[in-house]
């Protein structure tokens, strides 16, 4: 992490702003965490696993990041994170919904429970996090910016992933409808759609759901275009990017990050 003194000249993107990442404690929450206080912000981040977000947390050596363990199945619990984020931060300017759940399923197999688990997590946690996050920023009158992290899925996605496509697919839609609400409200609200990544989370998919082996990567990466996949600092810096001011008065946007071209064919 870079270091911020206070006799820094420079300042970061995200100087003094207040950001709350929700799914924060690994993966690319964790990526967008630690780019966002490399950015100035002043970061709350949550999470179920509490030993990995204090992990994450004592990183920053008493730094302004502030771990919140939260289940955001739970409506209440995931809009208790922005009351959490404003009482340690004093108000929240920033979030990124970047919690999900891609476990498999088809549309012929798929449980109603496995159904509701993506719908709750995917787009439910996401809109009352929104909410939440919101309606503090209306109450003081104060500009706001959100990204949501989606998929490349929410196009269709492959067979064996119905309800996280249809859950992300909601985001999408979710995301257009909240921009053009609080637009005048100047808050922006933008998507990212993530193509195939490198976490740690899809190496464990890969190996419960795919047969994978420690050397899954290297085929991956011989597979795609750019001969590697998505790196969660990579995404980190767009988000941070489309949070800040310097992206200027875009909002309402999904934005494809991904090296497959949507509607392109050989």
């Amino acid at each position: 992490m870079t270091d911020r003194t206070e006799t820094s000249i420079e300042r970061g993107p995200l100087d003094d702003k207040v950001l709350l990442v929700s799914g924060g404690t690994q993966g690319l929450g964790a990526a967008i965490v630690r780019a966002a206080a490399d950015a100035g912000a002043r970061v709350a981040f949550s999470g179920r696993n509490a030993e990995k977000g204090k992990g994450l947390a004592a990183e920053f050596d008493g730094a302004p990041v502030s771990f919140i363990q939260a289940d955001l199945a739970d409506p209440v619990a995931a809009a208790d994170t922005v009351s959490a984020t404003v009482a340690e931060f004093g108000r929240i300017d920033c979030l990124v919904n970047a919690a999900g759940t891609t476990t498999r399923g088809s549309l012929v197999d798929t449980t109603p429970e496995l159904f509701d688990t993506h719908i709750a997590i995917n787009m439910r946690a996401p809109f009352f996090t929104m909410q939440a996050a919101v309606k503090d920023m209306i109450g003081r009158g104060a500009p706001g910016s959100i990204v949501n992290v989606i998929t490349m899925s929410s196009y269709g996605g492959q067979p064996y992933l119905a309800p996280y496509s249809a859950s992300k697919a909601g985001l999408v839609g979710l995301t257009k409808n909240a921009a053009h609400a609080h637009r005048w409200d100047r808050i922006r609200i933008n998507g990212l759609n993530i193509g195939w990544s490198e976490t740690e989370g899809e190496t464990d998919i890969q190996k419960r759901f795919h047969g994978a082996d420690d050397t899954w990567i290297d085929e991956a990466n011989a597979s795609v275009p750019m001969g590697k996949l998505g790196q969660p600092d990579e995404i980190a810096d767009f988000v941070v990017f489309l949070l800040s001011d310097r992206s200027g008065v875009v909002t309402g946007s999904v934005i494809d990050w991904d090296q497959i071209v949507m509607g392109g064919f050989d």
